[in-house]
């Protein structure tokens, strides 16, 4: 079953964009791994936030993935731009309206 992760990740003050850029950078091996969707957003009312929303075929792809190298060292590079604070949730999709 397809799986969905939708969170929340605090940015240092000032340090937005620059996490955006780095969340942003293309990766060919979230797409092997089993990656089908890694939307990053913003909200102007909420300048240290960004939003990440992403769709797995599986939470096994998605876990499997958090072991990748190149996860590990985005996870690491990506430190130094947050507050810490983070919130989200996950799920299992059951449908859509857009897809059989």
């Amino acid at each position: 079953m397809t799986y969905a992760n939708v969170g929340t990740l605090g940015a240092a003050p000032g340090k937005r964009d620059e996490l955006v850029a780095h969340l942003t950078g293309r990766s060919q091996e979230l797409a092997d791994a089993g990656c089908l969707l890694y939307e990053v957003g913003v909200h102007d009312d909420h300048p240290d936030t960004v939003y990440v929303a992403e769709l797995w075929t599986s939470a096994e792809a998605h876990r499997a993935s958090l072991q990748l190298a190149s996860v590990q060292a985005s996870i690491a590079a990506a430190r130094p731009l947050l507050s810490g604070e983070m919130g989200g949730f996950d799920f299992t999709v059951v449908g859509s309206p857009l897809r059989d």
